[in-house]
């Protein structure tokens, strides 16, 4: 691949849309890989079925084989294919959510390659709400391995510019479908386990889950994992921008002078992000205010993070987002994305 990077296709008429597809479907059929939208993030696909194009996966992201990887289908009968048994909770979530950005983890079918499952009998399974993702599936008519296009650990790509700038070079084929809507991974729930338990929280909350299944469901305690991983977003440093960040905790300006002084940290070369009244004492190199609503919030946020880092800016400030359940996703991504940076 030379330097001007892979190949950009657009999907923004029907006609553009079918051009794309066709020439994701050659690439997708030939065990080569290609980088597609979902309504979460982008996705760095590969036919699920053929162990030789997941693990280019890992080798172009430089993926972690022990870290899983979930798989992409266009039905529910796609997705009850690549599972051993389908339970009526399975059933009950999959028509309340899907398609959309609830992840169900179950015990794997025997066509589905080890190194998906990072070795293990389970296999998070996946109905993504987009149309371009959701296109390429069904002309395929195979189910797609896709984790974020981005290099393990790093940022999460949330427009086709993103993933140019992040592997670029190390594909062939970028199809852009825009933005991605929600603009954060999915939730992943345990489905093997009694109660359901929630591996990686997203915008579909614990609660809506309990409301479908009639229960409650645990959650997954922050730094004890099974071994080996159930789902991808478990490691602990993830979704990290290439500067450091941190998480500001505090309502004052004067806390956050105590972060800067503890970390030696120069404000003007620093980026600030809030979703509240920035501070009006500190001149920092530039600030965000990101909305307060935590969708739209979570819809923006990696493009905020990117933005940062396009800017070359020394650290990132991420004022801590309310201690609230609906903003429990946006906190575990903030908190992997600054592991071992500390907070103030």
């Amino acid at each position: 691949m030379d330097k001007s990077g892979a190949k950009v296709m657009p999907t923004d008429t029907p006609e553009l849309m079918a051009q794309a597809v066709r020439e994701a479907v050659t690439f997708l059929r030939a065990g080569e890989l290609v980088a597609v939208p979902t309504e979460t993030v982008y996705g760095l696909a590969a036919n699920a079925l053929d162990q030789r194009a997941v693990a280019r996966i890992f080798e172009v992201k430089n993926r972690p084989p022990r870290n899983p990887i979930i798989v992409h289908v266009a039905s529910i009968r796609m997705a009850q294919e690549c599972v051993a048994a389908w339970p009526r909770t399975a059933d009950l979530l999959a028509k309340a959510f899907w398609p959309g950005p609830l992840t169900l983890v179950l015990q794997k079918a025997k066509c589905i390659p080890e190194i998906v499952t990072a070795g293990g009998d389970t296999v998070g399974v996946r109905w993504p709400d987009h149309p371009v993702i959701d296109a390429v599936i069904n002309a395929c008519g195979f189910p797609l391995a896709a984790p974020s296009a981005n290099v393990s650990s790093q940022l999460s790509a949330t427009t086709a510019q993103h993933v140019q700038r992040n592997l670029g070079e190390k594909l062939q084929l970028i199809l852009d479908g825009g933005p991605c809507p929600i603009g954060i991974e999915s939730t992943v729930l345990d489905l093997t386990c009694d109660p359901p338990r929630v591996l990686r929280p997203g915008l579909i909350h614990e609660s809506a889950i309990s409301a479908v299944l009639g229960r409650t469901v645990a959650t997954a305690q922050a730094g004890k994992h099974d071994e080996p991983l159930r789902s991808p977003g478990q490691m602990l440093r993830h979704y990290a921008p290439r500067a450091r960040l941190f998480v500001w905790r505090g309502d004052d300006e004067k806390t956050l002078q105590i972060l800067l002084a503890k970390h030696n940290l120069a404000a003007v070369s620093c980026h600030l992000i809030t979703h509240v009244r920035p501070p009006t004492q500190i001149k920092f190199g530039n600030v965000m205010v990101l909305p307060r609503d935590v969708r739209a919030y979570a819809r923006v946020l990696y493009a905020a993070l990117h933005e940062c880092d396009e800017a070359c800016a020394s650290a990132i400030i991420v004022r801590a987002p309310p201690e609230s359940p609906e903003w429990s996703a946006i906190a575990d991504r903030l908190a992997r994305a600054s592991a071992g940076e500390g907070h103030s």
